[in-house]
């Protein structure tokens, strides 16, 4: 049946990064989405590679839906002409409601909440609180190390290869969109002591 990508969830830094391919990749993962008529739900921040994608998306006359903390956007304004701006109380709120909206998520490189982001919507797939894949966007290789944890968590006893699997690292943004449109959650308990202590 796959995933429908009405609207994507993109978790990337507030910051560029140390190469030009980062910023390249946001351009191009934004007009991807405007292109394919994909609305774009993303953190509302106007810098860094957060920014950049909200920024290319718009200009290629996507639909873009901004979510951040009140707090926050205090602090740190908001991009300018978002189609969309929600604003909610606290972090959870705004990880929740980005999850409600969007059918899949994309990582892009970032820092600690890039990551905290992306894992804790794995972990809700995995624990079926949604079916809604995540794919990362490897550019530059910059997501490799993440790509061999996992693979040794799953080495270790701790991660299904059936979870690791529905997990997606591609250096091509229209290649790795596809493979999340094409996601089917396994039918399948996290619990991998269970099947040991069965058998």
């Amino acid at each position: 049946m796959g995933v429908d990508l009405a609207a994507v969830c993109v978790f990337c830094g507030s910051n560029r990064g140390a190469s030009p391919e980062y910023e390249q990749a946001a351009r191009d993962v934004g007009r991807l989405l405007a292109g394919q008529g994909s609305r774009l739900v993303y953190g509302g921040a106007r810098e860094g590679l957060m920014g950049i994608v909200a920024g290319a998306a718009l200009a290629a006359g996507g639909m873009v839906t901004g979510v951040m903390p009140r707090d926050l956007a205090a602090e740190e304004p908001p991009h300018d002409g978002l189609t969309e701006l929600r604003l909610v109380g606290t972090m959870h709120e705004r990880k929740a409601l980005m999850a409600e909206l969007s059918g899949a998520f994309l990582a892009l490189p970032g820092g600690l909440g890039t990551l905290e982001e992306a894992f804790e919507a794995i972990s809700w797939t995995q624990l079926r609180l949604q079916d809604k894949p995540t794919g990362f966007l490897n550019v530059n290789g910059f997501f490799g190390p993440t790509l061999d944890q996992l693979d040794h968590m799953v080495a270790e006893g701790f991660v299904r290869r059936e979870h690791r699997d529905g997990i997606y690292f591609d250096d091509q943004p229209a290649r790795l969109l596809q493979r999340l449109a094409a996601f089917e959650s396994p039918d399948i308990h996290k619990w991998i002591d269970r099947d040991l202590s069965a058998s």
